[in-house]
Formats: C-alpha cells, sequence, structure tokens
C-alpha cells in the first residue's frame, strides 16, 4: 500500500483483502464505522495492523470494556442464583426427606422378601393407590429394616428422620392394638420433632434480633410474618416470646391420637387432619353428625401440615 493512503482507508483495503464480511456488510448497509471500531474488527479476525497505527490504545480500551460488560453479566446472573438458592433453601430440606423416604419406600415395595416377611403374615395387604399413601405392610417393614422402635427411643436413642406425608389407609387392619399405637406414634413423632426443631431454630433467631440495636430490612420483615403467623397484636414482642414456643411431645402425641382415633379417622385418613380443627368458610371434611352447626374439620395436604397449624393454634388466644 501507499504511504499517501490514509490510514482508515488502508484498514478498509486490508479487510477487502482478507475478506472480512462484518466490515463488508457495515459498508454495504452505509453504517460507518470509526477507525478502532474497523482495528478491532481485524484484530479479532487476527488481521495484522498497518505500522503506522496510532489507535492501539483505543483498540485495548474497547476490548477491556467488552470484556467488563461480559464479566458484570456473569457476576450478575451468580448472584441472582446465589440469592435464589437461599430463599428456597427451606423448603429443600423438606422436599429432600420426602423425595428420600418415598424412594426408599418404593424400593421395599418392589422388594418380594419384604412382602413375605413371616413376622407380618396376619396382617392383609392393602391395594390402595400409592398416591394415597404407603400400606401399613410396607410400612411396618420399612420401620423394622431401618431399626426403628419405640423401646430405643425411650432409652435415649434418636428417633429416625422418616416424613411420612400420609397415614396408611389400612393401619386399622393390624390386630395387636399395642402394636397399631406404636406404629401410629413411629409415624407422626419424627414430625412433631422436626417441627418443635424448626420454631427452637426462629426463638434462637428471634432473640438473635432483638439483641441487636438496629435490624436490616431483612430482619424487620422476618418479624412482622411472625406476629402475623402467631396472630400477634400491635407487635408486641413480649407476646411473641410467649407464643412462639415448641409443644410437649406427649401433648402432641396425646391429643393426636385422640383426635384421630389413633390414625383410623375418616379426617385423618381423608384429610391428614390429625387434631380436629374446625373450620368454617375453607375446605374441609364435613362431619355426620354437623346438622346446624355449619362447620368442617379442616383438611391438609399432608401430616406435617395438621401439626404446623396445631403447634400454633395453641398459641393463639
Amino acid at each position: 500500500m501507499k504511504k499517501n493512503i490514509p490510514y482508515r482507508e488502508q484498514l478498509v483495503e486490508l479487510s477487502k483483502l482478507y475478506k472480512i464480511q462484518e466490515i463488508k456488510n457495515y459498508i454495504n448497509s452505509r453504517k460507518k464505522l470509526t477507525t478502532s471500531q474497523i482495528e478491532l474488527i481485524l484484530l479479532k479476525n487476527k488481521v495484522r495492523l498497518p505500522e503506522q497505527s496510532y489507535s492501539k490504545k483505543k483498540v485495548a480500551e474497547i476490548q477491556f470494556k467488552e470484556q467488563l460488560v461480559t464479566n458484570l453479566i456473569v457476576t450478575c446472573c451468580l448472584i441472582v442464583f446465589l440469592i435464589s438458592l437461599v430463599s428456597v433453601r427451606p423448603y429443600i430440606k423438606t422436599v429432600t426427606s420426602e423425595i428420600k423416604f418415598s424412594y426408599v419406600a418404593k424400593e421395599y415395595k418392589s422388594n418380594q422378601k419384604f412382602l413375605s416377611n413371616k413376622k407380618n403374615d396376619n396382617l392383609k395387604n392393602s391395594e390402595k393407590d400409592n398416591k394415597i399413601s404407603l400400606d401399613t405392610r410396607i410400612t411396618l417393614n420399612l420401620f423394622e429394616n431401618l431399626k426403628y422402635d419405640l423401646k430405643s427411643i425411650r432409652l435415649g436413642a434418636s428417633v429416625k428422620p422418616v416424613y411420612l406425608s400420609k397415614l396408611p389407609p389400612d393401619l386399622k387392619n393390624i390386630k395387636s392394638t399395642s402394636k397399631r399405637k406404636d406404629t401410629f406414634i413411629k409415624i407422626i413423632l419424627p414430625l412433631i420433632i422436626d417441627e418443635n426443631n424448626k420454631i427452637l431454630e426462629n426463638r434462637k433467631k428471634l432473640f438473635k434480633i432483638l439483641s441487636k440495636p438496629v435490624n436490616t430490612m431483612g430482619e424487620k420483615r422476618w418479624l412482622k410474618r411472625r406476629f402475623e403467623d402467631y396472630q400477634v397484636k400491635n407487635e408486641d414482642i413480649t407476646e411473641l416470646k410467649l407464643r412462639m414456643d415448641i409443644i410437649p411431645v406427649s401433648l402432641a402425641i396425646s391429643q393426636a391420637a385422640k383426635e384421630s382415633g389413633w390414625g383410623t379417622s375418616r379426617f385423618a385418613l381423608q384429610g391428614n387432619a390429625m387434631f380436629g380443627q374446625w373450620t368454617y368458610g375453607k375446605d374441609g371434611i364435613k362431619p355426620k353428625d354437623s346438622v346446624g352447626t355449619g362447620h368442617k374439620v379442616l383438611k391438609f395436604p399432608m401430616l406435617r401440615s395438621s401439626i404446623m397449624a396445631y403447634q400454633k393454634k395453641l398459641k393463639y388466644p
């Protein structure tokens, strides 16, 4: 190329020589590219610039800005992902526990050696839909394999973290009264303890927030939700401390046993209603003897929901 050719035209000639389609498209569309933009495109296509280049600093600046924007976008996406992960963390534990138990239970059901267990020969095998609940035979075999027994727990052993979402529909078919009651307790005991542990964690967080001279917006929102959950008026901190407390396990079990007939009542089997909470406007199960009252027994999507509602309801005025 001749020395008297302007630098920009040299760049354009280079693009034509190396058949850089991107620059050609810009020229055909009558869009004017700056010298720095042409240089950048040529560099991207590994074309060596003329020796008299005077805008290498600008090219470096453009490359730096592009990389900076890319890094910012990636960082923002990562932050959004982490925030989303933290927000759903409370639900992950519950869902994971349910999935793990469901998977183990299905493995047991498909394994014939558990179904042929001689200790349960006098039990009738329920053929009901698995979506409703696991049958009693599978539940008993699962408890036995996990070495989950109440005697060991009374001696200090930890409760097995087995979280059933529904009661077995044929629980009443266990002929032994003591075994039927023990099975009922084994089902609801882990759920009661787990919900009590969550309350203790909330109490710990509550006192931690109250000990700080200034609270963040997130902590204030958390406090507001707790006032609503426990129906505390005028945001009375003292009242919240009293209501946000655990329920004695023995009390919860005895009341659940009485209200649900040890897990055999229609309300417990059809609506996971362990404590017989009444409702008038919400979805529920109508009792046969509710003539004139118009009340129903509140339904729940799972056993855990019934226990949560019971623990909070006892703290209401």
